[in-house]
């Protein structure tokens, strides 16, 4: 289930700036990424956005004082969960931080990332099969394979196209944060009437009810630093003959600035990681891809 792409967070150390800031990572070359290579002369910038303190949903400063009480790689007594996907990290003696899984980022402190350690997000990847105008389904003329689409948001942050998904809230189950953000992002619950809200939730609860989670772990995420990090459970819904999806009010909402169908290609460039879990996806799915053999 923990897939190993992007070992070296790519799209985490090229983000100059930091998002939503005009701070600037220290450039870390790729043989000096992983904690296990000396790198003495690593100095990286300590950068926290002002907002996150004093957040309810966010950790305090770690100090020498309170260090002692954070409890790493477990489910803690508040309910806050901090155990990773990709196994238990390792905590940097002197300060009391965590340490990125992945290696060094050119930034510490949590910059926009509420929780020191692993932020835990879901993703949810809801798929049809691509038809065309008679309701067959569309195969690729080259690879002869059928052709997937998926439902896709534009972030209100960075105009980027990406899967719906946020943060799982502190005691919510990661199935529960999936169908709650798709009805928030691509459904704009939030404008729901009482006959609304009863359809909808029920068409989202059926399409979700053999949904897979096809992979939990890392993502590497523009936010990321030394001390914080994002990771995702994401979870494929398809279905078959979409004629549920297409009961769905696709209006854009919360996060979102719009709302719509995508094929399923590696040409589609997406936020973050999203591009390796379609990708997973069309794999499991036996669906096309590329017809270029280093995609396929």
């Amino acid at each position: 289930m923990v897939s190993t792409f992007n070992k070296i967070h790519s799209v985490c150390r090229s983000s100059h700036p930091y998002p939503r800031s005009e701070v600037q990572r220290v450039p870390v070359a790729d043989d000096k990424v992983s904690w296990t290579i000396d790198h003495p002369e690593y100095k990286p910038v300590e950068f926290t956005q002002p907002f996150i303190h004093g957040q309810v949903w966010a950790d305090e400063d770690i100090t020498p004082e309170n260090k002692s009480q954070f409890k790493w790689n477990t489910l803690d007594e508040h309910q806050v969960n901090r155990v990773g996907h990709n196994g238990v990290y390792t905590i940097d003696p002197d300060s009391g931080r965590p340490r990125n899984p992945f290696g060094r980022t050119g930034l510490s402190g949590r910059g926009s990332l509420g929780r020191w350690g692993p932020n835990h997000a879901a993703d949810p990847l809801v798929t049809r099969w691509m038809k065309n105008e008679e309701g067959e389904v569309v195969k690729d003329p080259e690879s002869g394979k059928p052709r997937l689409e998926f439902l896709a948001i534009q972030r209100r942050v960075g105009k980027m196209w990406a899967l719906p998904g946020g943060m799982v809230d502190k005691g919510e189950q990661a199935l529960d944060t999936a169908q709650r953000e798709l009805c928030e992002e691509a459904l704009n619950s939030s404008e729901w009437n009482l006959n609304e809200d009863k359809q909808q939730k029920h068409l989202v609860s059926e399409l979700f009810a053999k949904s897979e989670p096809v992979y939990k772990g890392y993502i590497d995420d523009a936010r990321n630093t030394d001390n914080a990090w994002m990771e995702t459970v994401a979870l494929h819904a398809h279905d078959p003959t979409g004629s549920n999806v297409a009961k769905l009010n696709l209006i854009a909402g919360d996060d979102a600035v719009d709302v719509k169908w995508m094929p399923v290609e590696a040409k589609t460039t997406l936020f973050a990681n999203h591009n390796d879990l379609i990708r997973i996806v069309a794999h499991n799915m036996d669906a096309h891809w590329s017809n270029e053999k280093d995609l396929s």
